[in-house]
């Protein structure tokens, strides 16, 4: 079985960082979050389009979301055990079918239909390509981690960007467009495939060199535990970000929906920097030194901006994103040192926990918003960081490490 802590290909050093590799995975972490991010973005149209009620729309949401969602910890417990490399060409081309149903369908089923195609697409991709990720890093699981992510927060930006541009303009039948991205996804992931294959071969019969740690098991579980709930808290707080941001702005400062959407793409762009800068710190520092900076570090900020002007609102909204973003990497990484050789499995956890509280936290605020007012909301999100403190019960960067 290939590992994430299994050696580098007979070809390349030990420890040595693959990182064409690692860009390449990034790069079509991109692509398949520019596909899945416009779904979303062109419910407006499919709404006028086919004449569907808000719960329909909901429907179409929980399709993409549960599967993608739910598939990705079974993925990644069934490639832990028997890795196979063309399961990456093979889920992008479930989401370059998924596009052209959509782009083709003239039922509302068939819009369920392949929505779901485009969330297996999502569910294959994340944790296999994960994996690659850290196979490829050399020991610095920290930086591929980031590296990795950083595709996904770029496509989560330019995805709505494209589908304003392209799609609303000329239709439904444009976004047939964006499965060349998923075909050019297919070819990169073959050659990526095989490198990973490549990989498995040279290193058939070794033993794993699986990084243990001498923590107990309860230890361990109180970890994963806290780990799980500080997903929570920064997923939750993004969704209100991503979903309800444009919304808080106009209201409370009566911006234009341009300015609003300018300064939504500034948190976005910090988002992704912060992504990058997390990961070499997690390298040197240790996972639990960045979650504790980017999670409860953060908190003055989330305090801070329901109550701010609008150009301190802007600072702070870059600050948050920033900050907050560095410590999803950390999370996943920590996860994997607690789990040694479950890379997969964690991958798909922890990724379909992202995916699945950042779809059910932008409902329930919906609600709410819908109740109490999106200011109401945004004080309300504001001490979700405070679930940070929660820190102090994960192990630091020995004990995780210390055979």
């Amino acid at each position: 079985m290939a590992d994430a802590t299994m050696k580098p290909v007979a070809a390349a050093p030990a420890e040595v960082t693959v990182l064409p590799i690692i860009l390449a995975v990034s790069f079509c972490h991109m692509l398949n979050d520019v596909m899945q991010s416009m779904i979303s973005a062109i419910y407006p149209m499919l709404k006028a389009d086919f004449g569907l009620d808000f719960w329909q729309i909901g429907i179409l949401t929980l399709a993409f979301q549960c599967t993608a969602s739910l598939l990705q910890p079974v993925i990644g417990i069934v490639t832990d055990k028997k890795p196979f490399p063309y399961s990456l060409p093979v889920g992008m081309g479930s989401t370059f079918i998924g596009l052209l149903i959509l782009a083709n369908a003239h039922t509302y089923g068939m819009l369920v239909f392949a929505a779901s195609l485009v969330g297996i697409g999502s569910a294959i991709f994340h944790p296999e390509s994960s994996r690659v990720a850290r196979l490829a890093a050399g020991g610095r699981y920290g930086f591929a981690q980031s590296v990795f992510q950083v595709g996904g927060n770029f496509g989560q930006a330019i995805g709505p960007l494209l589908a304003a541009f392209i799609v609303v303009p000329r239709g439904q039948g444009s976004v047939a467009w964006f499965s060349v991205a998923a075909m050019l996804g297919m070819l990169i992931l073959s050659r990526v495939a095989r490198w990973y294959k490549a990989h498995m071969l040279a290193n058939a019969g070794r033993k794993k060199a699986v990084r243990p740690h001498n923590l107990p098991r309860r230890t361990v579980v109180i970890a994963l535990t806290v780990l799980t709930l500080l997903t929570f808290s920064k997923n939750a707080y993004m969704a209100s970000i991503s979903s309800y941001y444009t919304f808080f702005v106009i209201e409370r400062f009566n911006v234009t929906v341009q300015q609003s959407q300018t300064m939504l793409f500034i948190f976005l762009g910090a988002v992704a920097l912060g992504t990058v800068i997390g990961g070499p710190i997690g390298d040197r520092f240790g996972s639990k030194v960045v979650i504790w900076v980017s999670i409860l570090g953060v908190l003055p900020f989330t305090l801070a901006m329901p109550f701010a002007n609008l150009p301190m609102t802007i600072v702070l909204s870059a600050i948050i994103g920033l900050i907050m973003a560095s410590s999803f990497p950390a999370i996943v990484v920590m996860a994997q040192e607690l789990v040694p050789g479950r890379v997969g499995m964690i991958a798909g956890i922890f990724f379909g926990l992202a995916f699945g509280m950042a779809g059910i936290s932008a409902a329930l605020f919906g609600v709410l918003a819908d109740r109490h007012g999106i200011s109401f909301v945004y004080l309300l999100c504001a001490f979700l960081p405070a679930l940070g403190l929660l820190t102090v019960f994960l192990p630091g960067k020995n004990a995780l490490r210390v055979a």
